[in-house]
């Protein structure tokens, strides 16, 4: 009797090794286009980076023309330490929040830019803090009394589209502009964000919060104030404005 011939590809085998060498194709390909895209994506955030820091001073750049503004209006990058010295060796631009404040203050880098914009100079504090689902982070600028705010970027990782994740509008970084940081007396009390606050004022250290967002509002004003705090004894120690932190 003729002996029935086996089709090799209806074999459990077959099936195994070709899902085996499939999983490891698709594998490799994928890996390949990760590290081929690394040098794009981080060039990519560079450019983020430059646009958003820009941003604060009021200067709105293309992604083509970030890193030439960037090179003509940011005059200095400085890392300080929790005792406002300047620390050495340590790149300002390459300083990782998200990274940075997973260590105690002491231990931490403090990156500052400084600005100059038609003549007048800017401090650039970078801002990073928690919001209601996931971090938010940004850029606040200074002008030159160390007290009144010239603009700000926000940004986030998974806040709710059209409550926390508002904060990336243009109607509410607006908001702080010309606000204060330090109150009658001189102590540093940040910006908060506050829900109702319908005061034009621009000395009250408060803006009006965004409508079903209190948490994520919450999360702005305390970044605010944690982050500018470290701050402090630089500008004790290098400006004429006389600040306290009581």
């Amino acid at each position: 009797m003729e002996e029935k011939s086996v089709n090799k590809t209806n074999t459990n085998s077959y099936t195994f090794i070709f899902a085996i060498v499939m999983v490891i194709v698709v594998g490799s390909v994928l890996a390949f286009a990760a590290t081929s895209l690394q040098p794009m994506q981080y060039e990519n955030m560079r450019i983020d980076k430059m646009q958003s820091i820009l941003m604060t001073v009021g200067v709105v750049a293309q992604p083509d023309e970030a890193q030439e503004l960037y090179e003509q209006y940011i005059t200095e990058e400085i890392v300080l330490d929790s005792e406002g010295n300047e620390r050495e060796g340590v790149d300002a631009f390459d300083v990782d929040l998200a990274k940075e404040l997973k260590r105690s203050a002491t231990e931490q880098n403090f990156p500052l830019y400084k600005a100059n914009v038609d003549g007048e100079a800017y401090y650039i504090i970078p801002l990073r803090g928690a919001g209601l689902w996931n971090a938010i982070f940004g850029y606040i600028s200074l002008q030159n009394d160390v007290n009144t705010i010239k603009g700000a970027t926000f940004d986030h990782l998974g806040e709710t589209p059209g409550l926390g994740a508002e904060i990336t509008q243009e109607w509410f970084r607006e908001r702080f502009a010309e606000e204060k940081i330090f109150d009658d007396t001189g102590n540093l009390v940040g910006v908060s964000v506050v829900k109702g606050n319908s005061s034009a004022s621009k000395d009250d250290n408060k803006v009006d919060a965004i409508s079903g967002a209190t948490i994520t509002g919450d999360g702005v004003s305390d970044m605010i104030s944690e982050r500018l705090q470290h701050y402090l004894p630089y500008f004790e120690s290098e400006t004429d404005v006389n600040v306290s932190n009581n």
